[in-house]
């Protein structure tokens, strides 16, 4: 009995694997790979921490044009699932859509730089 649950969990392991592996990488060539909350920019040194989110939170719905798919980093997109949970905990009135990145961290760097 043991021997088929552990087949059993092995394969849907396997199968959410491949799946995972599949839209993720379709996402990577469909996108800039930039947090589409934060802005952050990312390289392949880094693209590790650059995830897949599903906007529906529905991880079979992965249409091939990646209309479901937005590209986060760790961070925003942990933010994004806290969000949900809140969410359906009743916790939070209304979803607010994200606010685009407006913040320049080195807007000013020019005007330092010829000071010195």
């Amino acid at each position: 009995m043991t021997d088929k649950l552990d087949r059993l969990v092995a394969e849907a392991r396997r199968a959410a694997d491949q799946r995972a592996e599949g839209y993720r990488e379709k996402a990577l060539k469909l996108y800039p790979w930039i947090c589409g909350r934060c802005a952050r920019e990312f390289s392949s040194t880094n693209l590790r921490e650059l995830t897949v989110h599903h906007r529906d939170h529905n991880h079979d719905n992965n249409p091939p044009d990646g209309s479901n798919w937005e590209l986060l980093c760790l961070y925003c997109h942990d933010n994004e699932h806290q969000r949900q949970l809140e969410a359906t905990r009743g916790q939070v009135a209304a979803k607010q859509p994200a606010k685009a990145a407006t913040h320049s961290p080195f807007s000013g760097l020019g005007d330092l730089l010829k000071k010195n």
